[in-house]
């Protein structure tokens, strides 16, 4: 699930930006 989840994330990153797939990343990671 978590997989998904990253591979959505990295695509959502692309569309806005990197500060938004950084705070993605810290929730993911906590």
């Amino acid at each position: 699930y978590w997989v998904a989840l990253k591979v959505f994330s990295l695509a959502k990153s692309l569309s806005t930006g990197n500060s938004k797939s950084f705070f993605v990343q810290q929730e993911i990671n906590n």
